[in-house]
């Protein structure tokens, strides 16, 4: 896994959006993001935990939430997803791999006997000051949302 740990500085990155518009991490300071990292648009897991962020985006923005959604699919892939499941918040396209790679979750995965590289599902929830206040890695697509929410309510008190 990721040698990012809590309290260091999330790595930067500049990345376009699903409409081609560029999004860097470090402009977003003074606004809690939440970057979560998933292997593909459109498959099961994956859309389970777009739709359940969708479905509490509103609880995000009342908390100055950021959401970041990061696969390796292109812009294109991303707006098919987007307007599928009517989804609220930012997909960013990393085709180049270096952010999955920066954050450590490019990994060997294996499925039904085959090993492969791809992208682990993991979550970094990120500070106002650029740091990182939590990381997820045994996310669960269903309930991931209601766990962020969970600590970023905690995490917001505990800084005012």
């Amino acid at each position: 896994m990721s040698t990012l740990k809590i309290g260091k500085l999330a790595p930067n990155f500049t990345l376009t959006d699903q409409n081609g518009t560029a999004h860097t991490l470090k402009n977003d300071r003074g606004n809690w993001v939440l970057i979560y990292f998933y292997p593909k648009d459109n498959t099961p897991g994956c859309t389970k935990q777009a739709c359940a962020i969708r479905d509490e985006f509103p609880k995000f923005k009342r908390l100055k939430c950021l959401v970041y959604g990061i696969s390796v699919d292109s812009e294109k892939s991303h707006k098919k997803f987007e307007e599928k499941f009517n989804l609220p918040f930012t997909l960013l396209a990393d085709t180049d791999k270096k952010v999955v790679e920066s954050y450590g979750v490019w990994q060997e995965k294996k499925m039904m006997g085959r090993t492969y590289l791809g992208a682990v599902r993991t979550s970094f929830l990120i500070n106002p000051e650029g740091k990182i206040a939590k990381i997820y890695t045994d996310v669960k697509p269903e309930t991931h949302a209601d766990e962020v929410l969970t600590d970023l309510k905690i995490l917001t008190k505990a800084t005012k």
